[in-house]
Order: C-alpha cells, then sequence, then structure tokens
C-alpha cells in the first residue's frame, strides 16, 4: 500500500510542468498559477475540497476525517477504473476495435472505447461524476496504456484459470499454424484435458507468433510457451495436428521431435480432415461425380458471379416462396423458408460440398430462371453463351440423377463430420460414429435404389426435365472411340446409372472411409474401445484394459497397481454395468462423468485414471480451426497493426470468454494496482 502524507501548500503558486503517468496526451501537461489544487504521487488531498478562507478556516473542513476522506477516494478510484473494465470487456467480448481515428475532445466520434465510457456515464450520476473529465488528469484509467493493461490482467487470469483446472492431470496438445492479416506467422496452442468433474475441456492457451513454420522453430516455441505457463512436457499424452507437411514427418516432423522426449505423447491424425480427405478423393476418383462437381461449381459462379444476379436470384426464389405459401405448397413456421443464396463447395472446406448440394436444390427453379434471362438477355455473348450451358445442365437428366445421389451419400458423412468437430468428441466414440456411417452407406447401397429413383423421377417431372428410356441401351463415347464396345457389351441406361454411377459413388467412398479410418491400423484406438460403455458394455475386455495401461501407459501406473487392475476391472464388470445412473451411456465422456457423479471413482481409481488418459486423446483439430477463424474476426485490414502481444491478450479473452466472464471486477482491480506503482490509491 502506498503511504499517504499531507501537504503543506494546498495551492500551486506558480507555473511549472510535469509529466503524467498515465494521461492520454502525449504532450507534458501544464498546472497554471492559478488557484487550483494539485494532485501529487503519494499526496492525500482532494480535487473539489474548497481551501480556507483568509478569515479563518471553516468548522466542516477542520471537522473532516482523514481516514473517511481517504475511504471515499479510494472507492471513487475503484468506480472509475471499473467503469473502463467494463468497457474493455464489453467491447473484447464483441470483438471490437478500443481506439478511434481522432480521440480528441472536439471529435465527433471519439472511438469505441471512450464513446462507451459517455453511455455508461450517462445511464448513472454516481459513475458520471468520476471519469472522463471529472477524473483526475493522473489517473484517468483510459489512456492506449491503461486499456491493454486491463486486457492483459484479463488474459492472464483467464490463463491462470486453464492451468488451475488441468492442475496434475495429464494433457494433449492441439497446436496449427496460419498467417494472419498482417503476414505473420501465428500458432495457435490449444490444451485438452479432463476437469475433475470429469469434463472433457479443449481450451485456448496461447497464440504465438514464429519466425517460420519449420518443426524445430515450432517444438522450440511450444516448449517455451509450456514452461512459460509451468506445464511439463512429461505430462503430454497427445498430439494433434490438421496433417500438414511440418506437422507429421515421420522423422522429423514435430509430432516425431516431441515422441522423442515424451514417447506417451500419441498423435492422432485429425479425423474431420481425413473425412474431408475422403470425400475428395472419392469424388476424383468416379469420373462422373468428378464432372458433376466441376459442373456444380460452374453453375454457382454464373448464377453468382455478381450483384446484379445475385439480386435477381433472391427476388425470384422470394416470388417462388410466396407462390408455394398461398397454395400452401411450403411448410410454414419461424426460421423456415429464408431467402439465402448458392454456395461454392470448397476441397479444404468442411461440409462445404454438402451446403452447397442443397442451396442448388433448395434454389433450382430460381436459378434456371435467372439462367435462362442471361442466356436471353445478356449484354455479352459470353455471359449469354454461359448462361445457356449453365442452363442445359439443370435441365440435364444426369446433371439431376447425380445431384441426388451425392446429396443422399452427403447426408450420411455430413453428420459423422459434424460429429467430429464437437469438443467434447474422444475417440473412442469417434470411431465408433464412423462404423455407424459405413453401416449407413452400406445400407443405402444395398437398399437404397429405389427411393432414389423415386425422388429423381418426381424432381424431374415437377421441373420438367425429360427422363430417358432406362431399358434403352447406354451409348459409351469412350468405348466406342476404343472399338471396344461389342454386342455383349452393350448394357441398358438404369444399369449405367445404378451401377456406374450409384454403386460405384458409394464403393469408393465405404473405401475411401475403409482405408482412412482403419481401426486395424492403430492398436490404441482398439484396446480403447474396450472402455466404451455403448450397448451395454458390450466391448468390455479385461484383457485389452490392462494392455492398454501396460503397453501405451507405462509411466502412469506403477507395477503394484498394474497388478491390482485386473482385480478392479472384475469389481468394475460386475458393478457399473448394471448401476442405475451408468447402465445406459454411450460415450466415454459420460462414463467419466458418471463415474464422478456417483462418486464410484472412488472405488475404482485405476479405471477412472485409464479412462482420463484416453479422452485427452483428440478427435480432431477443430478448436485450432475455430481459433483461427476468431483471428481473422478480430484482427483485420482496419486493425493489422495491433502488437503480438495485445493481439494475443484479446483472443485469450475473446476465445475463452466462458472463463474471463466470472471473473470479478475487485479482483482485476486488486492485480491492475499490484502491476507497478499507481498515482491514486485503489486500495
Amino acid at each position: 500500500m502506498v503511504t499517504k502524507r499531507t501537504i503543506t501548500s494546498y495551492f500551486a503558486p506558480k507555473k511549472r510542468e510535469r509529466i503524467v503517468e498515465d494521461s492520454d496526451n502525449a504532450e507534458p501537461i501544464e498546472v497554471s498559477d492559478k488557484d487550483e489544487p494539485i494532485v501529487e504521487p503519494n499526496v492525500d488531498c482532494t480535487a473539489n475540497e474548497q481551501p480556507p478562507s483568509e478569515e479563518g478556516v471553516g468548522v466542516d473542513f477542520l471537522m473532516r476525517d482523514p481516514e473517511k476522506q481517504n475511504a471515499e477516494e479510494i472507492v471513487r478510484n475503484r468506480l472509475r477504473l471499473k467503469t473502463s473494465i467494463d468497457a474493455v470487456k464489453w467491447l473484447t467480448f464483441q470483438a471490437c476495435a478500443f481506439r478511434g481515428h481522432d480521440e480528441r475532445s472536439s471529435s465527433i466520434n471519439q472511438g469505441n472505447f471512450l464513446e462507451m465510457l459517455k453511455l455508461l456515464a450517462s445511464y448513472n450520476k454516481e459513475v458520471d461524476s468520476v471519469v472522463l473529465d471529472n477524473a483526475p488528469k493522473n489517473a484517468k484509467y483510459t489512456s492506449p496504456l491503461s486499456q491493454k493493461e486491463i486486457l492483459h490482467v484479463y488474459a492472464s487470469k483467464v490463463q491462470s484459470t486453464i492451468r488451475k483446472e488441468i492442475g496434475d492431470a495429464k494433457f494433449c496438445l492441439i497446436v496449427d499454424e496460419s498467417r494472419d492479416i498482417s503476414k505473420r506467422e501465428q500458432m495457435a496452442l490449444v490444451v485438452r484435458y479432463v476437469d475433475k468433474s470429469g469434463f472433457v475441456r479443449e481450451r485456448f492457451l496461447d497464440l504465438v507468433r514464429v519466425k517460420d513454420t519449420t518443426s524445430k522453430t515450432l517444438k522450440n516455441e511450444i516448449c517455451a510457451a509450456l514452461s512459460h505457463h509451468d506445464l511439463s512436457l512429461q505430462n503430454v499424452r497427445g498430439q494433434g495436428y490438421d496433417g500438414a507437411s511440418d506437422m507429421r514427418g515421420e522423422w522429423n516432423g514435430l509430432q516425431a521431435l516431441f515422441m522423442k522426449e515424451c514417447p506417451y505423447a500419441y498423435n492422432i491424425h485429425c479425423l474431420a480432415h481425413q473425412l474431408q480427405l475422403a470425400l475428395v478423393a472419392a469424388a476424383r476418383e468416379v469420373p462422373q461425380i468428378h464432372t458433376f462437381f466441376q459442373q456444380l461449381i460452374f453453375v454457382v459462379n454464373v448464377v453468382t458471379s455478381s450483384t446484379k444476379r445475385h439480386d435477381e436470384l433472391q427476388a425470384t426464389q422470394l416470388a417462388e416462396i410466396q407462390h408455394l405459401v398461398e397454395i400452401e405448397g411450403l411448410e410454414t413456421g419461424k426460421g423456415l423458408n429464408q431467402i439465402g443464396t448458392l454456395q461454392r463447395p470448397c476441397d479444404t472446406r468442411w461440409s462445404s460440398h454438402y451446403r452447397s448440394i442443397c442451396s442448388l436444390l433448395r434454389m433450382y427453379r430460381a436459378s434456371r430462371s435467372v439462367l435462362a434471362d442471361i442466356a436471353s438477355e445478356g449484354t455479352t455473348y459470353a455471359q449469354r453463351g454461359d448462361a445457356l450451358n449453365g442452363v442445359k445442365l439443370l435441365m440435364s437428366f444426369e446433371f439431376v440423377f447425380n445431384l441426388h445421389v451425392v446429396k443422399g451419400i452427403m447426408a450420411i458423412t455430413d453428420g459423422l463430420c459434424q460429429a467430429l468437430q464437437l469438443k467434447t468428441q474422444d475417440v473412442v466414440n469417434a470411431m465408433h460414429l464412423v462404423s455407424t456411417t459405413k453401416t449407413l452407406l452400406q445400407n443405402l447401397r444395398n437398399d437404397g435404389w429405389v427411393s432414389l429413383w423415386s425422388n429423381v423421377r418426381q424432381f424431374c417431372e415437377i421441373y420438367d426435365v425429360a427422363i430417358p428410356d432406362m431399358n434403352a441401351p447406354y451409348f459409351d463415347v469412350l468405348k466406342s472411340i476404343r472399338r471396344q464396345s461389342r454386342q455383349k457389351d452393350i448394357v441398358t441406361m438404369e444399369h449405367h446409372y445404378r451401377v456406374d454411377i450409384f454403386f460405384a459413388a458409394i464403393d469408393r467412398q465405404l473405401q475411401e472411409l475403409n482405408t482412412r479410418f482403419s481401426e486395424r491400423a492403430t492398436e490404441l484406438l482398439i484396446l480403447s474401445s474396450a472402455l466404451n460403455p455403448i450397448d451395454g458394455y458390450k466391448s468390455f475386455n479385461i484383457e485389452h484394459i490392462c494392455k492398454l495401461a501396460r503397453d501405451f501407459y507405462p509411466k502412469d501406473f506403477s507395477d503394484q497397481e498394474k497388478e491390482h487392475l485386473s482385480y478392479e476391472l472384475q469389481h468394475y464388470k460386475l458393478d457399473i454395468p448394471i448401476h442405475l445412473e451408468l447402465k445406459n451411456l454411450s460415450t466415454l465422456g459420460d462414463l467419466c462423468r458418471g463415474l464422478v457423479t456417483t462418486e464410484k471413482y472412488k472405488l475404482y481409481p485405476l479405471v477412472d485414471r485409464l479412462i482420463r488418459l484416453v479422452l485427452t486423446l483428440p478427435a480432431s483439430t477443430a478448436i485450432t480451426e475455430r481459433d483461427f477463424s476468431a483471428m481473422k474476426i478480430v484482427k483485420t485490414n482496419l486493425r493489422s497493426k495491433m502488437e503480438d502481444n495485445f493481439f494475443r491478450d484479446y483472443l485469450v479473452v475473446y476465445i475463452e470468454k466462458e472463463i474471463a466472464e466470472t471473473l470479478s471486477e475487485d479482483s482485476i482491480i486488486d492485480t491492475f494496482y499490484m502491476m507497478k506503482e499507481r498515482r491514486a490509491q485503489l486500495k
């Protein structure tokens, strides 16, 4: 606490200059020789106090208790700082800029921070009496430095809270790098762990600027960040990367470097990325599907290539919706029948293919109408030619058929893609979802042709698309050119669409899923599935569980605990599967939380420890993709000069606002006061 002293002279007799530490102005502040009080460091006085007159000292002035004056001044100072803290907190949560282009008092718009203070002051007279113009010149807490210090306190406390949540638990590193708007390479560091309540947490811990993206550089920066947050590399039990070349090298990649120092930091390749790779590979392997996606991109580009066409598309769609509502041909309700636009598919964007297909099916008539108008009224021959080609594609039976085939397949795989992006997803349940996805695709192949053909035929009848004779022979252009077509090789149109496209597309998808999601490829996943509670603990296997602890986590269990684990599992097998609250669970995460709520973790501590170790393995790196999306929201073209430390603090608070929301203003004020010596007393 800063000691206070009473000044002997109340007035500033002569004009002098002094530099104020926490001033919004870079220039020295001049104190005139007029009769006005001066506020100096470690001086206990109030700006609004009236000096004693020449005739004598006022009774009220002499009767004032110095301790009471000091307490009142502290309250006013804390209220002033609390108002600035609230402004910083709100602006950060909403990803808004703090400063303005012109923050002078004569400016119409002084920036978000100062304007927010004005707004708060306008609703509270007590706040208005202590902020902005009514605040001491050297303790306004409105300077850019004060804003950054407040934000840094918030970020530090968020990171400290994450560190306390981790405690002594094992954790997984999820790392990815991306370039921000300033062309700086930024590495996002996320930790995945299981808290004391049994919940799986994925927390954004830090953002580190790296000079390059080589594996050695990334490893050094990660180790430095872990050391800064007092996290031991020996407690790492998993690694998660997106599969880039710098991340996945078998010998010199980042995972290999970590495995040398921590052999139990197992790497699980992002399953969401694997699914996207499987989807793209399957699309390229079937010629008809590959051609379909090229045609789809062409149609979307022609329809949405200009603002005028986009407006025409939405206007046509609105008219169609109104017509269908009038004839009661469309379901109505809150959130239904939204006016949208066509979406482009992208190989590196999850679920984009499925959304693109759904958008075209939803706006098929409107898209065809816009293309027809362009084909007849386009300003150039190129526009008219592209639009005419687009109309022909939309009226083509093969395009319509492929549209429904791919939609049926991706409706199944998109559910898996969405599930893999959940923060609480674990690898055991993820592999189970992969298995169910394969089963659904196989069922579609075996029993889905009739319903698919019915949907295609109904769609063609509604939109006047000509349906070919399915019993007519199919003319294969490629075989004809190579002179390989014989009488016995002639197939029907029905055979072509059913076997060459429908079956082939599903078979390629199944083949890619089996290759990229092979359970046999990773023994760790096979053994971990023995803990899965789904289907009444059907996969429970004592031998597999003991082998999991013995071979993959030997450092986490002593020799005595490894021997005792088999006996504990025998009791576990007779107790947990019939427990009223634990017998109908479906995921490993549910089981972990259930053991905590029922306090069964005290009876089976070794099993609980093993479950938590398995849960630290990530199913995907979707969390880092979300963090980079947040990075693009925070650091924009207008805010491209943000300092690295300020940018990191901003992102930590913005992304982990769930934690930041729980921090009290009093704790922020106390930490802010202890950062360095302050002019105004706050406690």
